[in-house]
């Protein structure tokens, strides 16, 4: 089995950004973004996710902090549809669903080829310790737009956003743990009747 490794490089006026990642990994990370609030929830995406993950970015946090969210996002995505190859024998489809105390977060996801972000998450405040919560979604947006895949994240309970955040993050590693799995029986098959994904 081709190791299912890639690292991307993505340089803009705006950011500049590294992303290693290994989809068989142990759930081993690095994140260098200056921004705390994101390098905390993209852990839970490795350790949930078991996969290895090293973010490095230089952004223009003097502006804010919407660039680099969404461009780790885009770059992020990159990565892993370099790593994730062509397909063959892979699981497609995960879902997952994660309580944290009072919240709950539903993530189901399509390695479909087909870009598309169905995101509903009520969330309770506007930010948490100072993180706009309103850019996650631009990270899934970007991280969609690039892995090319279909994701659909409900937060059906919760008071506390942070806990509501953190549901939909380590569902989403759950869930994409699941899809790029191999699976023994499909091995060397294209998990679609079209014959590509």
């Amino acid at each position: 089995m081709a190791e299912r490794k890639a690292r991307v490089e993505r340089n803009t006026l705006e950011t500049q950004i590294s992303v290693e990642v290994n989809l068989d990994g142990t759930g081993k990370t690095n994140f260098q973004t200056g921004v705390p609030f994101l390098d905390h929830m993209m852990d839970q995406i490795a350790r949930h996710g078991m996969v290895d993950l090293d973010v490095v970015c230089d952004g223009d946090l003097h502006i804010d902090d919407h660039h680099t969210v969404e461009d780790v996002g885009i770059t992020m995505g990159q990565a892993f549809a370099k790593a994730v190859g062509d397909k063959k024998g892979i699981r497609r489809y995960g879902h997952a669903y994660v309580p944290l105390d009072e919240a709950l977060s539903r993530v189901v996801l399509d390695l479909s080829g087909r870009p598309g972000l169905h995101m509903d998450v009520p969330f309770t405040r506007a930010t948490v310790g100072g993180f706009d919560v309103d850019l996650f979604a631009e990270f899934f947006q970007g991280f969609v737009n690039h892995a090319l895949i279909t994701l659909h994240i409900d937060n059906l309970k919760g008071k506390n956003t942070h806990h509501q955040i953190e549901t939909v993050f380590k569902a989403f590693g759950r869930a994409l743990r699941m899809a790029i799995e191999l699976d023994d029986r499909m091995a060397g098959i294209m998990p679609s009747t079209k014959g590509t994904l």
